[in-house]
């Protein structure tokens, strides 16, 4: 089926002015998304579109956005309090792009009359507000969980009056909005948003939870799948390979790869599992690879993640080291490479991972190690996603680095600095835990794999303590060659190195190592320290909840005859309790986890 141009939509045309700007972007022909989901959102039907990652979705929502909100103003023009449109993604990277994209519309002169703000968290919700009311946006670009608070929030932005002529609300990324947790969020922004509206919900995959939130927030939609091939579900263009290595020579198979001529130009994302990996990776890959530059983002980077990206799409030859953060909506088109440290957590993961290449109609490549006993996951993949891997031909030259000289090499840094060592361990240590917790744990075992050879391929100079490593095999660790006490390690910051030597001059004085309560965590199972930290969650959500119902009280003694919304009601309160109550019982072992997860509603996976 051949493309059609954007010209020849008819009923209704485009504008001249998006027309301009679309044409001043390069893009003459319209992607399938595009020439499905824009002539419907402009006859005003609400639309769920489902569409591989890479295949134009930003501008199959920003188009018809912006030709709303136009007719709209030439019939009553906007006021500086009213919104007309409100996009949500589920991170600040997707938020920031689409911004950037609007923004590049915003400044032709005939749509100058239109105006957006970035709403997202990490900063001050104080300056948000402020920003809204000075600015007086037409559009909102905003994350989930900052937009929700600005609605609760009391006072003169009254959010929820200014969307009261609301015409568009877009749902981008819907299922991943989902699968990080803010399926109550998006029900409660619904509710404060007006049902005569049109709403686009685009998604790369359909699963349960979002057909829920297309009869929750949709009203009779069109439902648009549009996939390149029936075949596949990622990009055509792109090739997927993977390679079977030993879990101790896996740091050595990505350094061949990297060092092979045919990939010193390219620019590659490495997905590890997870923040800790990358950490350490991160501090220990330039001194393998000096000529290439090594940029490392994560979850827990929060507001440096943006000027990491930005720095990444201005270099050529850039390796950028990050999580399932950027799984999703990064787009650089430049992006030659995309390589996965091990499978991700769910094979949907997969599918997004490697949509960071290949996109707008560009080759791409994509690699994934296995270990020797995951050799299965390429038929699931194929089974499950529809996902045809290849075996990776010989792309580095043999012999290149050898398992001996590079282990000397991490040893090294490691004795060199006791940060790097420490940083080694937690990210062993977080990749073993993350392990357990695959979707697909039937393949994907923990008790199949050699956990000595593991901590061999991250270099470790020593096993480390994990109760639940006690019953599995741990034989073929490889460490240094010549004893090494870790406990006499030095860190090369000044700060760090004095705080420990204060520590062992209070233990020599007393006999017991000064530390946090926190640390005790080392020698705690994983189970166990989850039910902690879900009940330290809980009790902090009860104050926090208190708080605020003590705070509205007072507050609307002072403003009587004043309409304020409660944040919590009695009721939210008497649940927080009865759950705190619920984890002290599984944590005395009262109840079975069977109980608990009976009691907490929840559904095992």
């Amino acid at each position: 089926m051949s493309r059609k141009k954007w010209t020849s939509l008819e009923k209704p045309p485009l504008s001249k002015p998006v027309l301009d700007v679309v044409e001043s972007m390069g893009f003459e022909l319209m992607t399938p998304v595009q020439a499905a989901a824009i002539p419907l959102l402009l006859s005003r039907k609400d639309v769920s579109a489902e569409a591989v990652t890479g295949s134009g979705k930003t501008l199959a929502f920003l188009v018809p956005l912006l030709e709303m909100l136009s007719r709209r103003h030439n019939e009553s023009p906007w006021t500086r309090k009213e919104i007309g449109a409100i996009i949500i993604s589920p991170t600040r990277e997707l938020a920031l792009q689409i911004s950037e994209v609007l923004q590049v519309f915003l400044t032709h002169e005939q749509l100058k009359h239109l105006r957006q703000k970035l709403i997202v968290g990490g900063g001050s919700i104080e300056e948000d507000i402020k920003s809204v009311q000075n600015e007086g946006p037409t559009i909102l670009v905003c994350t989930p969980g900052r937009l929700e608070d600005l609605f609760q929030r009391t006072g003169t932005l009254n959010l929820a009056g200014r969307v009261k002529s609301l015409e568009f609300l877009v749902l981008d990324e819907a299922d991943r909005l989902l699968d990080l947790g803010f399926k109550t969020t998006i029900n409660n922004i619904l509710g404060f948003l007006p049902r005569q509206r049109r709403t686009g919900l685009f998604s790369a995959t359909q699963t349960t939870e979002v057909t829920d939130l297309i009869r929750a927030g949709l009203r009779n939609p069109v439902l648009v799948s549009v996939k390149e091939k029936s075949t596949i579900n990622t990009p055509s263009r792109l090739q997927n390979f993977y390679k079977i290595v030993e879990a101790s020579d896996k740091f050595i198979a990505l350094l061949d790869f990297l060092n092979s001529p045919s990939i010193q130009e390219a620019k590659i994302m490495i997905f590890f599992p997870t923040c800790a990996c990358v950490e350490y990776w991160a501090g220990v890959m330039p001194h393998f690879l000096k000529q290439r530059l090594i940029l490392s983002t994560h979850g827990k980077m929060k507001n440096k993640r943006k000027n990491v990206i930005e720095r990444f799409r201005k270099e050529d030859r850039a390796i950028l080291l990050c999580t399932d953060v950027l799984a999703r909506g990064l787009d650089v088109p430049e992006i030659d490479w995309v390589i996965q440290w091990d499978p991700p957590s769910n094979a949907a993961s997969f599918v997004h991972r490697v949509g960071r290449t290949a996109r707008q109609g560009n080759e791409g490549y994509a690699l994934i190690f296995l270990l020797p006993n995951e050799d299965a996951y390429v038929n699931f993949l194929k089974i499950n996603q529809k996902v045809e891997l290849n075996p990776l031909g010989n792309e580095s030259s043999p012999g290149q680095v050898d398992l001996k000289t590079v282990l000397a090499k991490l040893h090294k840094l490691q004795i060199n600095d006791k940060s790097i060592f420490d940083k080694g361990v937690r990210a062993f240590v977080s990749h073993i835990r993350a392990y357990t917790k695959h979707e697909c744990n039937a393949i994907l075992r923990l008790k199949d794999m050699d956990l000595g050879k593991a901590a061999t391929g991250y270099g470790l100079l020593q096993m480390p303590r994990m109760p639940e490593l006690k019953t599995l095999k741990a034989d073929n660790f490889i460490g240094p060659d010549f004893d090494v006490d870790v406990q006499k390690l030095s860190y090369r910051n000044p700060q760090k190195e004095q705080a420990r030597q204060e520590k062992i001059r209070a233990y020599e004085e007393t006999g017991q190592w000064p530390t946090k309560k926190k640390h005790k965590k080392l020698t705690e199972s994983w189970e166990q320290s989850k039910k902690n930290k879900l009940e330290g969650k809980t009790k902090r959500e009860l104050r926090k909840a208190k708080k605020l119902r003590k705070k509205e009280t007072e507050a609307g003694e002072e403003q009587k005859g004043k309409k304020r919304k409660t944040h919590y009601t009695q009721e939210d309160l008497e649940q927080l309790a009865n759950d705190l109550r619920l984890f002290k019982k599984l944590k005395r072992n009262k109840i079975s986890d069977e109980d608990f997860c009976k009691e907490m509603g929840i559904e095992d996976e």
